[in-house]
């Protein structure tokens, strides 16, 4: 079944290219050029995915994301040339999945938008996740790498299975205390950083240079499955 992308954007060039592109990779596409009409759109159509600018001529997409997520957990990819840590950490703690940054590459986009939608699709065995080497086998709770079972603490478990719940998204540092540690942890960046620092000495081949559980610069982590 072809998925339906919104692409919400009031440059009509971008939206030009964006349909031409992701039409040429087998999408559907439909188009909104401000934030009201955008809202309307996804809550009518019910697309797969949303394409959202934030600059917006007659409200922030930041308040698009908040009023989309009152009715829909449809993907939500950013698009926008704010490039600040601020907006980005906003975007994904508002319920964007993911942050593109313009200018961007259409191959880069398309991959995000691969990588998102393969996420929301039903799998043939949800429980099970495979990162190279690495078998995450959420309902038994066990995690292997090359056939060797890895031994992980609660907490660095219940960090990796929230992570590998939402693979190739891209998770704030507070979206992460939250859940795994509870709200009155939701500052206590450094903390996490010592238990993914953990993670990667036992699950990737080279801790200093991380390709699975991958560092999103003053925003966050995301459990990299996708190219």
């Amino acid at each position: 079944m072809t998925a339906r992308i919104l692409v919400v954007d009031d440059e009509p060039q971008i939206r030009k290219f964006l349909r031409i592109s992701l039409g040429a990779n087998g999408y559907d596409v439909t188009e909104a050029e401000t934030g009201t009409a955008g809202i309307e759109a996804a809550r009518a159509q019910a697309p797969d995915l949303l394409v959202l600018d934030l600059g917006l001529p007659d409200m922030d997409g930041q308040e698009v994301i908040s009023a989309v997520r009152t009715f829909s957990a449809l993907p939500i990819i950013i698009l926008s040339v704010r490039a600040d840590e601020f907006d980005k950490v906003e975007a994904l703690d508002r319920g964007a999945n993911d942050y593109v940054v313009k200018p961007f590459g259409i191959a880069e986009l398309m991959a995000r938008v691969r990588a998102v939608l393969r996420s929301r699709a039903p799998q043939e065995t949800e429980d099970v996740l495979v990162v190279g080497p690495v078998t995450i086998d959420l309902g038994r709770r066990i995690v292997t790498k090359g056939g060797a079972e890895i031994h992980l603490s609660k907490k660095e478990w219940e960090l990796l299975a929230f992570m590998a719940r939402r693979p190739d998204h891209v998770l704030t540092h507070r979206q992460i205390l939250k859940e795994v540690w509870g709200p009155a942890h939701v500052d206590d960046t450094a903390y996490l950083r010592v238990y993914v620092n953990q993670l990667r000495q036992k699950l990737e081949d080279d801790a200093g240079q991380p390709t699975m559980i991958v560092t999103d610069p003053g925003v966050g982590y995301r459990l990299k499955v996708g190219g």
